[in-house]
């Protein structure tokens, strides 16, 4: 699309020749002329229009005029419509604004340190939606990087458009060294009476069916021979025995939780980068509530944009008292005894299980006692002078 008023013009008459003459000694710019079958063709700047009416007026000439679309005429057609002149202006200078300021940051090569600690120490730098890309010295950053973050052992930065691309390679972790060989016994993690050993290395110090109180040696790490010559040694082995855990749940028959009344708002907001520009009036009227935040990020071309629309769906709640029945509460001291057990117990044989059940009047408490078959032996550090 051309981008000054331009029109196309056609005149015909007996004085044709003087016409164009006449509209040459005014200084009109005439662009692709020629005659053909005695009309005159050429194309004149809108503002030579009323020179060039002026002379075929004088001279007799038939004129006729037809204006191109141009950029400037388009322009004078909605001169009025103000609206649509201000859009197209925020757009422009929209499109200036975010072509020179990050709008987003991909990271790439990553997998044990998160997007979120490098975008962390990106922001430390001065490296987030909303800066300026001229702002940012690419090497600085790259090289800062991989200071600030230790398992980082190469970073590159580079731009795409609005989007700052981040590519980083990762230290390879050492793996984990098993302390096999640090001197150590084998004590007894809690009472109980032996039911199975099994000995590796080191000296065994109690048999099967002794009974040993919490922190008792069960393996000696450090052995003596005949002459007195001794030796350190990781003690290593798997001692068994039976002991007693204990558990205890209490639940009310009317405890205070915080329910939905049914009411409930909305509120939305402008999210331009980090900023949330509230697009309403007041404030949250519920003195407790429960809220659900959404985001929709706006795309443009199948490509995100640093703005979107964040929804926050508020939920009046409001302190009550709810009851619960004999068998309700059984039912959930028990499913609190289910989880114990799977979670504390799970390895050990349960051998005996014996719950106590108390009630009063304002809820429930289970008492449980069970005796178990389990590993109870744990390692404990030989320190030498």
């Amino acid at each position: 699309m051309r981008l000054r008023r331009r029109l196309r013009i056609n005149a015909q008459g007996k004085e044709l020749y003087k016409f164009i003459n006449d509209i040459r000694s005014q200084g009109v710019t005439c662009l692709g002329q020629y005659v053909q079958s005695d009309v005159f063709h050429g194309e004149i700047y809108r503002r030579d229009l009323k020179k060039v009416r002026n002379s075929a007026e004088n001279l007799g000439i038939e004129l006729k005029e037809a204006e191109f679309v141009t950029v400037m005429s388009v322009l004078y057609r909605y001169r009025k419509r103000v609206g649509i002149l201000l859009g197209i202006t925020v757009a422009f200078l929209c499109c200036l604004y975010f072509s020179q300021t990050v709008t987003e940051i991909e990271i790439q090569g990553n997998s044990t340190v998160t997007d979120e600690v490098i975008l962390s120490a990106l922001s430390q730098l001065d490296v987030k939606c909303g800066s300026h890309i001229r702002d940012i010295d690419m090497h600085y950053c790259e090289h800062e990087l991989q200071i600030r973050i230790g398992e980082i052992a190469w970073a590159a930065i580079r731009r795409t458009g609005s989007r700052i691309v981040v590519q980083v390679t990762e230290i390879t972790p050492k793996p984990d060294m098993l302390l096999e060989r640090v001197p150590c016994n084998i004590v007894a993690a809690r009472d109980a009476v032996i039911t199975e050993v099994n000995v590796l290395d080191g000296m065994l110090m109690h048999k099967v069916g002794d009974f040993v109180p919490e922190g008792t040696l069960l393996i000696n790490g450090i052995a003596e021979d005949d002459t007195g010559h001794m030796t350190i040694h990781h003690a290593y082995g798997l001692i068994r025995g039976i002991y007693t855990e204990t558990a205890e749940f209490r639940a009310e028959f009317r405890p205070q939780t915080y329910v939905q009344t049914g009411r409930s708002d909305k509120q939305h907001y402008l999210r331009l980068f980090n900023v949330d520009i509230p697009l309403f009036f007041g404030r949250n009227k519920y003195n407790y509530s429960d809220v659900e935040t959404v985001e929709k990020p706006l795309k443009l071309f199948g490509k995100k944009l640093p703005v979107s629309v964040v929804v926050r769906d508020i939920r009046e709640t409001e302190l009550s008292e709810r009851e619960y029945t004999e068998e309700e509460l059984d039912h959930m001291l028990m499913e609190k005894l289910y989880l114990f057990e799977k979670n504390f117990l799970d390895g050990c044989r349960v051998i005996k299980r014996d719950i106590k059940r108390e009630r009063d009047e304002d809820g429930m408490r289970f008492r449980a006692e069970y005796r178990v078959e389990g590993e109870i032996g744990q390692q404990r550090d030989i320190f030498i002078k």
